[in-house]
């Protein structure tokens, strides 16, 4: 599966506030925890930074408790349970053109 996470700043801290907490939890180091893969890891100004991560479903309840001990306090965060829609997409174009086709 894939997992949106929107990692809220909370604006009531500094960056470096910020950045001494996730030091502190060992944040890079820790998260996303070993078996996700990040898929993209971009920062929306205004929101936060947002993070796609694939994983098999089963460890879902790793990366929540991960966010839990090294994000909160720093971030608020939300969640998205996603997937790759391109090859559906992919399909369902080749399926149109054919119909067109004929």
């Amino acid at each position: 599966m894939m997992l949106t996470v929107f990692l809220r700043h909370d604006q009531t801290q500094n960056l470096e506030q910020l950045q001494g907490k996730l030091e502190d939890a060992d944040w890079w180091h820790g998260f996303p925890p070993e078996g996700c893969e990040i898929v993209s890891w971009v920062v929306a100004m205004g929101i936060g930074q947002i993070v796609t991560l694939r994983l098999p479903a089963s460890d879902l309840g790793r990366v929540n408790v991960e966010l839990e001990r090294r994000a909160w306090g720093v971030f608020r965060t939300d969640f998205y349970p996603t997937y790759d829609f391109l090859p559906v997409r992919e399909r369902l174009t080749r399926e149109s053109d054919l119909r067109k086709a004929t």
